[in-house]
């Protein structure tokens, strides 16, 4: 029987303008991804970008769900979300600032 394990999926503070895995499903895992979080630790506004890419491939214009979209100084942006994901899938994010902070939830599946 399988078995659902409710967690912190990812965090990361990505370095300006660099593509990051935020989150990589494991081996003969499956995930539901509830909520994905976004903050600003700055009092610029910033732009970010997450995608989902199947089998872990490099990123392609399909695979955002968010496009430079803008998080206000000091803001949080919640989203949420309902997605399911595969074994090897990633979710990748990218922000114009180094002052993001992302943060995704969820239930691992094994």
């Amino acid at each position: 029987m399988a078995t659902a394990t409710y967690k912190v999926l990812g965090q990361s503070a990505p370095s300006a303008t660099t593509e990051t895995d935020l989150y990589t499903v494991p081996a003969s895992t499956e995930t539901i991804v509830s909520t994905v979080t976004v903050a600003n630790r700055s009092a610029s506004d910033a732009t970010f970008r997450i995608s989902v890419s199947v089998n872990g491939a490099a990123t392609a214009n399909k695979d955002y769900i968010i496009y430079d979209a803008t998080c206000a100084g000091y803001g949080l942006q919640a989203f949420t979300m309902g997605f399911t994901m595969d074994a090897t899938d990633k979710i990748r994010i990218y922000a114009s600032s180094a002052n993001l902070s992302f943060n995704v939830f969820g239930s691992e599946i094994a």
